[in-house]
């Protein structure tokens, strides 16, 4: 039978089971609610995902004509507002938890 590489390395699956439960135990203070941080690089996927914004552009002119505006204006202008979400900084503060999501 083949075992986990882990398994073999540090003994029996119980083993490592107890560790890691003594490891959360010691590094998780009681009262304090959990810190989360999250790191978002949304640029690169824009970077990514704009070669798509300018072959769906052309879709534009199906809108109204009320809506209708140049179509890769639009796109660009999307793109920009976007980008321009670089930085942002978001908390949420729960009663569990605080979480942090940075944009970049």
């Amino acid at each position: 039978m083949n075992a986990p590489m882990a398994v073999r390395r540090h003994g029996d699956l119980a083993a490592i089971r107890d560790r890691a439960a003594r490891h959360r135990r010691l590094h998780a203070v009681e009262g304090r609610p959990t810190r989360v941080t999250l790191w978002l690089p949304l640029t690169p996927l824009f970077a990514a995902l704009s070669p798509f914004a300018m072959l769906l552009a052309p879709l534009l002119l199906l809108a109204p004509p009320m809506w209708r505006t140049n179509p890769y204006q639009t796109a660009f202008n999307v793109g920009w507002v976007l980008l321009s979400l670089s930085g942002t900084e978001i908390d949420v503060d729960t009663h569990d938890a605080k979480i942090r999501i940075r944009i970049f």
